[in-house]
C-alpha cells in the first residue's frame, strides 16, 4: 500500500519491469556468496505478487485523495479522538509487540497519530 501511494505521486508512465530488473540485480549484488536460484525464484514470486497489487491499485489513490481529505476537514474533535484511540487499538491488536515500542504519554500517541494521519493525505 505505501508503494502503490507512493507511485501515485509519479508523473507519467510507471515501469514497473524496468524496476523489477533494477532490484533483482541489486539482491544479487548485495549477496552473491548466498544468492542462489531458490533466492530468484523466491524474489520472482514475491515482485509478482507485488506488482499484481501495484497494478490493481494505480490510478486510485488520485481519486480518493480528495474525498478523505474532505472526510478530515469534516470531522470534528470527539471523531478525531476516536480515530486516534482506535488507531493503536487495532495497531496493538495486530502487533502487540509493539506496546513494548509505544511507551509515551497520551499526548505523544495522540500527536504520532495525527502525523500518520497527515502523511495519508501527502
Amino acid at each position: 500500500d505505501v508503494l502503490s501511494l507512493r507511485l501515485a505521486r509519479c508523473r507519467g508512465r510507471i515501469y514497473l519491469e524496468e524496476f523489477k530488473a533494477v532490484l533483482l540485480a541489486s539482491l544479487r549484488s548485495l549477496v552473491p556468496k548466498a544468492w542462489d536460484s531458490e533466492h530468484e525464484v523466491a524474489w520472482l514470486w514475491l515482485w509478482g505478487s507485488v506488482e499484481e497489487m501495484l497494478r490493481s491499485q494505480l490510478g486510485k489513490p488520485a481519486r480518493f485523495e480528495r474525498a478523505l481529505s474532505q472526510m478530515w476537514r469534516d470531522l470534528g474533535g470527539d471523531d478525531h479522538d476516536f480515530l486516534r484511540h482506535h488507531i493503536y487499538v487495532k495497531f496493538f491488536e495486530l502487533a502487540p509487540i509493539g506496546m513494548d515500542y509505544f511507551r509515551q504519554s497520551t499526548t505523544r500517541l495522540r500527536f504520532i497519530a495525527d502525523k500518520v494521519l497527515a502523511l495519508t493525505l501527502e
